[in-house]
């Protein structure tokens, strides 16, 4: 520490992010913890280092709260080595792990000490994990409570991998009242079975059929239901990567009442439009799907507007074998960790918002999503030291061979964004800057409480 006290590590910045809005400071920091948040030109303390850079934005580090790494057990679609270095490249310093498609899925605390053995030394950004709410493991709930998760993930509909059932409406309503009875958290993964097993369901390469074998009722219908368990047991209720706007409404009336239910989007669901999407590019394959243009200027609306929380990636890598020109067949999943904050940065700014804005829906509120609030997602005295240092006004096109993710499959390719990752800096250590990484120093993160 310095001789003065209050900080070791100086960040400057004319545009730093802060709770209170965006200003030319300096960010004092300490053991890895901010100390302090002063004047710009404030005096730099005798032996601290300096780190000034310019007119690029110094924005707290993005918190993803939704992210498969699938590892151990499908480590050849992706792992924590490459999917960590993707995020941290990306302007990400804190990700929570989704309990599939990892063998064993976490749903017990058993699983749950195998994920972190596995995690422990490979992870270049903090981690924490959800648990698994199934069938057959009410029992394990409590105890995966206690041991840490942040929470349970739960689907309605077939999750896409055998090891990981679906809940029918009982089974929702027993995991429910469990998970309510200690206050924890499901998030739900909402499409309606019967709705989907009564759409149209055609092979091939048409995005057209594909689409129609999702339809928006089947999020609808699940949604309502789901909102009408959290009334009534008083629970917490969380919607995964909404894409039917149709739904807006309804979630708007059920906060406005007072049910406690948050919601999140996908950058690609607000980036990218059905009318787009190529036949057989399943690249573009996701679930929900990615809908129309009219659709996704709704998902804008419902995002400054409140009714839509957050903003998460939903990273869900499979190896390039399996995204197959068949929409039926392929693999459903995005990965977008590396390039969520320009994806999202580049159609914000076309639509009028923000960096704050940015800011608030991929950092502050997905940290408060997850209780890391006190620790992560504001540039404020007291919290970790996490950062992201961005050009927002320079562009680049996207490369896939430049992808830190296992299998550089994206449905961004060839595109041009705004906003380019100078660096990123965990506990007040840069971890990668320019392309060059650090070691991994990331840790695994507990829920307090």
């Amino acid at each position: 520490m310095s001789d003065d006290g209050w900080g070791e590590l100086i960040l400057r910045s004319t545009r730093v992010i802060t709770p209170e809005g965006t200003r030319a400071a300096s960010v004092a920091v300490s053991g890895g913890k901010i100390t302090a948040v002063v004047a710009h030109d404030a005096e730099v303390p005798a032996g601290a280092r300096l780190e000034d850079f310019g007119d690029d934005v110094l924005l707290p580090g993005l918190v993803d709260t939704h992210v498969h790494v699938n590892d151990p057990g499908r480590t050849e679609w992706e792992g924590f080595w490459t999917a960590t270095r993707a995020a941290a490249a990306g302007g990400i310093t804190t990700l929570v792990d989704m309990p599939l498609n990892s063998l064993p899925p976490t749903t017990t605390v058993d699983h749950l000490r195998t994920k972190k053995d596995v995690a422990r030394s490979k992870a270049h950004i903090d981690v924490g994990f959800w648990g698994g709410a199934l069938p057959d493991n009410v029992k394990d709930l409590r105890p995966l409570h206690d041991a840490g998760v942040f929470g349970f993930k739960a689907f309605l509909s077939p999750s896409g991998v055998d090891e990981f059932p679906e809940l029918d409406q009982e089974q929702l309503a027993l995991s429910l009242a469990e998970i309510a009875g200690f206050d924890g958290l499901l998030i739900v993964h909402a499409e309606d079975p019967h709705h989907l097993a009564a759409a149209p369901q055609k092979s091939g390469q048409r995005y057209a059929d594909f689409l129609a074998s999702r339809p928006r009722d089947a999020e609808d219908t699940a949604i309502a239901n789901l909102i009408g368990q959290a009334k009534r047991l008083n629970a917490r209720v969380h919607v995964l990567h909404l894409s039917s706007s149709d739904a807006l409404p309804l979630i708007a009336a059920a906060k406005a009442e007072g049910v406690r239910v948050t919601v999140e989007t996908c950058p690609h669901y607000l980036t990218l439009t059905a009318e787009e999407v190529p036949d057989g590019a399943s690249e573009f394959k996701c679930c929900p799907p990615i809908r129309e243009a009219a659709n996704q200027d709704l998902l804008w609306q419902a995002l400054a507007d409140g009714t839509i929380d957050c903003v998460v990636t939903d990273h869900s890598p499979s190896t390039a074998d399996l995204k197959t020109d068949d929409f039926a067949t392929a693999w459903g999943g995005i990965s977008g960790l590396q390039l969520s904050l320009s994806a999202v940065w580049t159609e914000a700014r076309r639509r009028g918002y923000g960096l704050e804005d940015v800011v608030r829906w991929m950092s502050s509120r997905t940290a408060q999503l997850v209780g890391l609030d006190d620790r992560k997602g504001a540039i404020a005295a007291g919290l970790d030291a996490d950062f992201a240092v961005l050009a927002p006004d320079e562009t680049f096109t996207v490369d896939p061979a430049a992808l830190q993710h296992r299998n550089r499959v994206t449905a961004y390719a060839g595109r041009t964004l705004h906003g380019v990752v100078r660096s990123t800096w965990l506990r007040g250590e840069r971890i990668v800057a320019n392309g060059e990484f650090a070691d991994p120093r990331g840790q695994l993160l507990s829920r307090r409480g």
